[in-house]
């Protein structure tokens, strides 16, 4: 009988934490769960604020948080699952950048905690507790780090880049 691992039970704990915050927040933007404004309310905003188009931004930042959230909860191709996080989360920081760093001022210590966060689980690893332990490390392996890291931050770097250049041209602002 083997005893519990007290770094497995915490990476379980964090993942499991940090996962729910995404998916609550994913949700919101998605289906209008939990005080949200749903797909159409999320998209008018993320086009207000230069995310263009506003309903593919929306649905890509939706599904970043709830889908990279549900797979870290489940330990489940979790360099994906933290990457896609990390990448909806950076995306949120430069929205939230110009208000300075703490959250109180509207700024980004949040959205940059939980990509930190998320970004550290999918490199650390799930653990033993976790779907991808229990599948043989099928969907965690090294090339899908490598992939799923070079994807996100390719596709938040095209995403903000994309956003600057609709402020600059009058299209949004950066509340």
């Amino acid at each position: 009988m083997s005893c519990i691992n007290r770094r497995d039970l915490a990476l379980l704990a964090l993942r499991a934490g940090t996962g729910a915050v995404l998916m609550a927040h994913g949700t919101q933007k998605l289906f209008g769960w939990f005080g949200g404004g749903g797909l159409d309310k999320t998209a008018a905003a993320m086009e207000h604020m230069g995310f263009v188009p506003g309903r593919q931004s929306a649905l890509a930042a939706g599904l970043g948080e709830t889908g990279g959230g549900a797979l870290l909860v489940l330990g489940l191709a979790t360099p994906a699952a933290g990457a896609a996080a990390a990448g909806a989360m950076a995306g949120a920081v430069s929205v939230h950048a110009p208000h300075g760093f703490f959250a109180q001022a509207g700024g980004f210590e949040y959205p940059a905690f939980l990509g930190f966060t998320a970004a550290a689980i999918g490199l650390a690893g799930a653990g033993r507790y976790s779907l991808d332990h229990a599948t043989g490390h099928t969907f965690d392996q090294r090339w899908m780090l490598v992939l799923a890291f070079t994807a996100s931050a390719a596709a938040a770097a095209a995403v903000v880049a994309r956003r600057a250049r609709g402020q600059q041209s009058g299209g949004g602002d950066s509340a």
